[in-house]
């Protein structure tokens, strides 16, 4: 594996044979050729990026230089896709048509060719990734920015004619080298055409098309798919013509794309485990399908479900850029909801996707917009037809505002039948607050509460709209148990009988698919009810393909026990089970929450933490669950798991989780900041939290108790004040003297922390909503300019230190710690450092009693005169930190493996490394985005920005930095 990320899953130890941290491109990928010699090689996996790397090797002639053969889709069908000219011939000569469009080379060209299609246009780079320098234009100006802007980013330019206002579809299709091709996926854009695909929301199943219109376009796709040629998985996407039966294909990806991780997570079908065998010269007939494993690969998935896919941005941390979507791609992160009916799916999803906003409910759009500041005149008609973030938020307020669904649909172009959806959601909320209280919805009875959970409402929407609490609606749903079911993604829409453990929950169901996991018998010789991709039960050791019905003694899920003499005949086959008293199953099972949605601050390093975690707890003979709603993580694989439920990770349904499985433990701790925000409420209502106590990470995430602690302790840090008055913070602030810094608690990524430098932007800043809406107070420090900012990374045990890493950034203290290029082992500490950073890091894992990861930042002023007073300390995190990775596959000691063990109470020997034995140096580096942003400002601050990050290794600084 050639992949210099340090961050993901994929990089671990014992994934691939060898890996290499090494950039993916020609010069270093021949230099790996060249030492391990490779057989084949795979180009389809690894994105836009791994593609163009191949391609280039490709005409180079490095492949054919060293014999290396390229497994699957071939270079030259590769090549037939992504070329325009070469594509649009080849769909032309199979009778379909694309979007008009021309190729250009020279700016000349490309206004001709602008002129033949006629305005507007839209323009973009050739061979980019994700819409990178592309656009829309409606006159001449306009394309001359636009061309600027694409020839900076490729040597080709590509006009086609606008589609605007058509529907958008995708088909995900899999084909052999025997020729089996069948369509795994057909999704939905809700958005029309004219902006990119990873910034649509996006329907799976398609649920706006007619028979006709689906049949026709899969046939299309899959004639398409056979003409080129491509082997493994592709994905094809049209626009069709709401008003009439034309459509255009708008291209070909012969890869896996953003939106195979999505359907594979949408249909349980696993398209790149699928791509890889069929790339190694399987068959789809021969392979079977990993969910049922009775039926074959060879079949097209159906769903008994509805999934939404919604995709995150954070535009607010870049104040200067502009809010609307295009083709261009702007967003970090996304998420996917499972549910009966698209209302249930939606409000889910937009829960997911901010944790602040309670469903499909103009209140969010209100507040977000005022922080935003996203269109100037608060126009909502405007927000609404240049579709921005909040976009979907901006339609329930219109809907409020007396908006038609007739209206909407004239300004937004979204089906119809999309708006009719989301204005019964708003007519039930108009008429809960009619209500006006509790008592009110009690007389309503059980049946209307029912069908309010059914459009997906959630307790405190609900009891917003009936002016109480979430507790308050929670207490009456669970006295008239109105409870959602737990309901399973089997790819078959229970044709056939099958047991997956991959769930989620909805209120449209009338009985669960399963048992709790502990109620769960397993047989003898089993160790887990599933196999994994790992480890125990490889596939082959089934004999071929049992008949679903031949399973002899599988008692089935929820039938009544049959009163027949058969029952004793089954009981001699295996031993019976030992007697137990209290009803447990043999192993305890443990949940532990993922990191939700990818953002700016909390990306792929929170996802390996939750698999090491997820992975330590089955090694040592526990069974693991995992709650998250993120379709890009490996801990939303169904087989890394135990049990996956494809959640919001929000209160209420954690609780409705546990309260239907019973773990005998939650682990808050790997997850990022929000698992860790619900630690404290989890706690209150009687969940059990392995590790840190919930009171210790409110005492570290509290920043007035963290810093009175500090003060007890006697370690130093920057002087600091909180308030909740402006007069309050001013005094302070003049006292200790600008620069200073104001940051709330229970933040991630310095979420609305910024430096301010005078009076009036101290005043201004106070004034805005992120500060105004806390619950907890803010708190001001003075501003510490030119220190050393060090990382500590430990674990610990009941308050003991048992391993650490110390590593430093290569900035100075005020970048963000997620934007600095960290080097480990640290290179220019001074001895008395290191010792004062231990010392204190000692002292506050005692004080907080931790057990489990915990991370603090220091700052050194190694020039100021008393060498003693100069470490401070900026913050704790009682969680695995985004560093964790770094260190872990630096050091060769998995961090959060020791972490579980240590929750688990298990015996764990202090290992630490000693740092001055190192022949090598490790240097991360982060990735900013700031390209695909129009209008930003690249200067890294107090706020994170960075989107990404990367490790390389080296004899020394320079040689790791370099690289």
């Amino acid at each position: 594996l050639i992949n210099p990320n340090i961050a993901t899953v994929q990089t671990s130890k014992g994934l691939a044979d060898q890996i290499f941290f090494v950039p993916v491109t020609p010069e270093f990928v021949t230099k790996v050729i060249e030492k391990v010699r490779p057989d084949g090689l795979f180009a389809a996996f690894g994105g836009q990026t791994a593609l163009n790397c191949a391609v280039q090797l490709h005409r180079n002639g490095t492949l054919k230089k060293y014999g290396v053969k390229v497994l699957g889709t071939q270079i030259d069908s590769i090549v037939a896709t992504e070329d325009r000219d070469v594509f649009k011939a080849g769909v032309e000569s199979i009778g379909e048509q694309c979007a008009l469009s021309a190729c250009a080379d020279t700016v000349e060209d490309a206004k001709k060719a602008a002129k033949e299609i006629g305005f507007p246009v839209l323009v973009r780079a050739a061979f980019a990734l994700g819409g990178l320098g592309s656009g829309f234009a409606s006159n001449e100006a306009e394309l001359d920015v636009l061309l600027e802007r694409a020839f900076a980013n490729s040597s080709q330019v590509i006009i086609d004619e606008c589609l605007k206002g058509w529907k958008e579809l995708e088909y995900e299709v899999m084909r052999d080298s025997k020729d089996n091709c069948l369509v795994v996926c057909n999704m939905e854009n809700l958005d029309p055409m004219g902006i990119h695909t990873g910034e649509s929301i996006v329907v799976a199943p398609s649920q706006t098309l007619s028979n006709d219109e689906y049949h026709h376009l899969r046939a299309v796709a899959i004639k398409v798919i056979r003409h080129f040629g491509i082997v493994g998985e592709a994905n094809i996407q049209y626009a069709l013509d709401p008003y009439s039966k034309r459509y255009r294909i708008v291209e070909v990806n012969a890869r896996l794309s953003r939106s195979s991780a999505l359907a594979s997570k949408a249909t349980g079908y696993p398209l790149a485990y699928v791509a890889a065998k069929i790339a190694l010269g399987h068959d789809l007939v021969s392979l079977r399908n990993l969910v049922t494993r009775c039926t074959t690969a060879c079949f097209e998935p159906s769903l008994d479900y509805c999934v939404v896919k919604i995709p995150r941005w954070d535009i607010d941390k870049f104040p200067t850029v502009e809010r609307t979507l295009g083709t261009q791609m702007k967003s970090v992160g996304e998420v996917m909801s499972i549910a009966r009916s698209f209302p249930e799916a939606i409000q889910k999803a937009l829960r997911m996707v901010n944790e602040g906003s309670v469903g499909f409910d103009e209140s969010w759009y209100l507040r977000a917009r005022t922080s935003a500041g996203t269109s100037k005149e608060n126009n909502v008609e405007e927000e609404m037809r240049c579709a921005g973030p909040l976009r979907l938020w901006a339609i329930a307020h219109a809907f409020n505002t007396g908006y038609s669904v007739e209206k909407v649909h004239e300004i937004t172009r979204i089906d119809r039948w999309f708006l009719g959806k989301l204005f019964s959601v708003h007519q039930a909320r108009k008429r809960m607050e009619s209500m006006g209280s509790l008592s009110a919805l009690k007389e309503a009875g059980p049946e209307f509460l029912l069908r309010v959970k059914q459009l997906g409402f959630c307790d405190r929407q609900i009891g917003k709209a009936v002016k109480d609490t979430d507790l308050a609606v929670m207490q009456l749903r669970a006295g008239w148990n109105v409870r959602p079911c737990v309901k399973q993604v089997d790819t078959l829409a229970a044709e056939f009988p099958a047991q997956t453990n991959y769930l989620y929950l909805t209120y449209v169901g009338s009985q669960n698919d399963v048992v709790p996991l502990r109620t769960e018998k397993l047989a003898a010789h089993k160790d887990s009810l599933y196999d994994t991709a790992f480890g125990k039960g490889r596939l082959q050791e089934e004999s071929g393909f049992n008949l679903p019905t031949k399973k002899s003694g599988v008692q089935r899920v929820q039938t009544s026990p049959s009163f027949s003499p058969r029952k004793s005949a089954i009981k001699t086959e295996e031993p019976p089970p030992p007697l137990d008293l209290n009803g447990e199953a043999q192993k305890p099972s443990f949940i532990v929450l993922g990191s939700g949605c990818y953002r700016i601050g909390a990306s792929v390093e929170f996802d390996w933490s939750s698999v090491s975690a997820v992975r330590t707890l089955r090694e040592t003979g526990h069974r693991a669950m995992v709650i998250n709603c993120n379709p890009e993580t490996v801990s939303t694989d169904y087989d890394e798991s135990d049990r996956l439920y494809f959640e919001e990770l929000t209160l209420e349904t954690v609780l409705e989780i546990c309260n239907f499985e019973q773990p005998a433990g939650t682990i808050v701790s790997v997850g990022g900041q929000t698992p860790n925000n619900l630690a404290p409420k989890l706690d209150k209502m009687g969940i059990h939290i392995l590790g840190t106590a919930a009171q210790n990470i409110d005492r570290a995430e509290d920043r007035s108790k963290f810093s009175a602690m500090c003060d007890e302790l006697g370690i130093d840090q920057p002087e600091w004040s909180e308030f909740v008055k402006m007069e309050e913070a001013l005094s302070f602030a003049h006292m200790v003297g600008f620069p200073v810094l104001v940051r709330p608690s229970y933040v991630l990524s310095g979420a609305a922390m910024r430096v301010i430098d005078n009076e009036d932007q101290l005043k201004a800043f106070l004034g805005t909503s992120a500060v105004v809406e806390q619950e907890f107070p803010v708190v001001i420090s003075k501003y510490i300019e030119h220190a050393r900012e060090i990382e500590f990374d430990g674990i610990g045990r009941d308050g003991q230190v048992i391993n650490y890493a110390i590593s430093e950034h290569v900035e100075d203290a005020g970048t963000h710690s997620g934007d600095a290029t960290l080097l480990l082992p640290s290179q220019r500490l001074h001895l008395e450092t290191h010792r004062r950073v231990m010392h204190i890091a000692s002292q506050l894992c005692k004080a907080l009693n931790i057990s489990g990861p915990f991370n603090v930042q220091f700052m050194s002023q190694e020039g100021s005169s008393s060498s003693v007073r100069a470490v401070k300390v900026i913050e704790c995190n009682v969680r695995a930190s985004r560093t964790v990775p770094f260190v872990s596959k630096t050091l060769n000691v998995n961090f959060i493996e020791l972490a579980t063990r240590v929750m688990l109470k298990q015996d764990v020997k202090p290992s630490p490394v000693y740092l001055y034995d190192f022949e090598f140096v490790a240097c991360k580096a982060p990735m900013f985005s700031f390209q695909r942003l129009s209008g930003s400002d690249p200067h890294v601050g107090v706020e994170m920005q960075s989107t990404g990050e990367v490790a390389c290794f080296g004899q020394n600084a320079n040689e790791a930095f370099l690289k």
